[in-house]
């Protein structure tokens, strides 16, 4: 190793631009065989540094998030759901809504693939640099009365105020209770035009006030959630159900009945 060498190493390491570092030689030896210039040599340098930072800041962002699984739009059967509008779909997954702190409501019935969607959303608003979090309703409720609990509501609802988009999954598969919809609403509140939403239900807006057993409070809820907003509603058969039907375990007939 050449003086000049050691130097760019030391540089390297003081400059926190490890990814370079490590491809050094690799990257020096390509430059001589090409006959790069200077600014064609740095130009390659600090781009090969920019990749590797922003791949690990997606790895770091996924893991933050708490996704239940990994999913992409590129993977969701839209001829499967042809409810849905691709289009929209589409530009959910360039973050403008989040950008613009705008709420997305996912409804449908269980297996059509909201909790797809959801997350693929989720992972596209990461790639663009926006803070995420994903959040079960059940497990929402549950953080929350927890911090009640404890005396610590107030950092709960800033912490989770803290992300550009919350995603709270499965609301309306179980009943919230009173103090449960109280928490929601603070939640909501606080998040009110500050940050953006994204919620999945299977309870259409007429049904909400059976979800948190109170009507008023579910249309204080609907008002601030549906102000900047936007609504896709899903009208389809379940995933589940119909690679089981595929499958011969399940018969066309025996759906019809249910």
């Amino acid at each position: 190793m050449t003086p000049a060498h050691e130097r760019l190493v030391t540089h390297l390491t003081r400059l926190k631009l490890v990814h370079v570092r490590e491809v050094l030689d690799s990257l020096l030896e390509d430059a001589a065989k090409r006959e790069l210039s200077y600014a064609d040599f740095l130009d390659g340098l600090l781009c090969a540094e920019v990749h590797s930072k922003q791949e690990k800041r997606i790895r770091m962002g996924r893991l933050i998030a708490h996704f239940p699984f990994q999913r992409s739009l590129d993977d969701f059967d839209f001829k499967a759901q042809p409810s849905i509008d691709a289009k929209v779909v589409k530009e959910l997954g360039t973050s403008r809504f989040v950008a613009n702190g705008e709420n997305v409501l996912l409804l449908g019935p269980p297996g059509v693939g909201k909790t797809h969607l959801a997350v693929a959303i989720g992972m596209k608003a990461i790639e663009a640099g926006y803070s995420t979090l994903f959040l079960s309703a059940a497990g929402l409720i549950a953080q929350l009365d927890k911090a009640e609990r404890e005396n610590r509501l107030e950092d709960e609802l800033k912490r989770l105020c803290g992300p550009k988009l919350l995603i709270v999954d499965e609301l309306g598969y179980l009943p919230l209770g009173r103090n449960g919809a109280n928490l929601v609403f603070q939640l909501v509140s606080r998040r009110y035009e500050r940050g953006a939403l994204l919620i999945t239900s299977n309870k259409s807006f007429g049904q909400w006030g059976q979800v948190f057993g109170d009507d008023m409070l579910a249309a204080a809820i609907l008002d601030r959630v549906l102000h900047h907003s936007i609504t896709l509603t899903i009208k389809g058969e379940s995933y589940r159900l119909r690679e089981k039907r595929k499958a011969g375990l399940i018969k066309t007939a025996e759906l019809q009945g249910q």
